[in-house]
This record gives structure tokens, C-alpha cells and sequence, in this order.
């Protein structure tokens, strides 16, 4: 399991596991119902290729973003699929960054994403 999968799972824990101080396990389990949670889902990995301005380095680039938008998408399917009745997109956001640093460091990108989910629990 990622940690960003079990910093998920202990966030949802904590949130469906705490009472409602003032009300009643009923009028909780209405509210956590129809009230949205957010969550934020992050992920970061590197890219080995070309990092220059030619055709190739586009087309990577292209593969790396489109790599976080995928991720963005089943990650909506996973919520609903455990948690959710249903979950909406807000925001994804994406920084690609260009290494090449010598012969010590391969060449390619490092890409860093992140994604807000507007999730309403089951």
C-alpha cells in the first residue's frame, strides 16, 4: 500500500469513526451523508528519456501528464468503488520538471501530481 493510499485510509477512518458529539448516531450518519468531504491525492515519479526541446521530449512529457490524468480518474473509481456514492473531480494539478545533471543522473522528468476529489460517502 503507497502512503498516500494509507494516509487516505487513516483519514477516512478517523473521519467516519468519530461521533457527532451533540447528536445522535442517527442524525451523524444523515449529515456525513449529505455533507461533501474533500479529499487530496498526490503523486510523484521520474521519467527517464529526452529532456530537450525536440519531438521525443514533447511526446514524454505528453505520456508523463497524461500518466497523472489516468491516475486522477481511477482514483475517483477506487473512492467510489470502497467509500463513495460519488465523487467529482475539482482540481488536478501537474509539474513536470527537466533533469539532466550528467552522467551521474539519468535523463528524463520528474513529475509531481496532485488531485482534489469532491467525494459524497455512501
Amino acid at each position: 500500500m503507497t502512503s498516500s493510499r494509507f494516509a487516505f485510509a487513516v483519514g477516512v477512518l478517523v473521519l467516519l469513526s468519530a461521533p457527532a458529539s451533540a447528536q445522535t448516531a442517527g442524525q451523524a450518519n444523515a449529515l456525513r451523508q449529505d455533507a461533501p468531504v474533500r479529499f487530496q491525492s498526490s503523486i510523484s515519479f521520474f521519467v527517464p528519456g529526452p529532456s530537450g526541446d525536440g519531438e521525443e521530449a514533447q511526446r514524454l512529457r505528453d505520456k508523463a501528464r497524461r500518466a497523472v490524468y489516468e491516475m486522477a480518474a481511477r482514483e475517483c473509481d477506487l473512492v467510489r468503488e470502497i467509500i463513495a456514492r460519488e465523487c467529482r473531480m475539482e482540481t488536478v494539478n501537474i509539474n513536470i520538471g527537466r533533469q539532466s545533471y550528467g552522467s551521474h543522473q539519468p535523463e528524463g522528468y520528474t513529475v509531481n501530481g496532485s488531485m482534489n476529489l469532491q467525494v459524497f460517502l455512501k
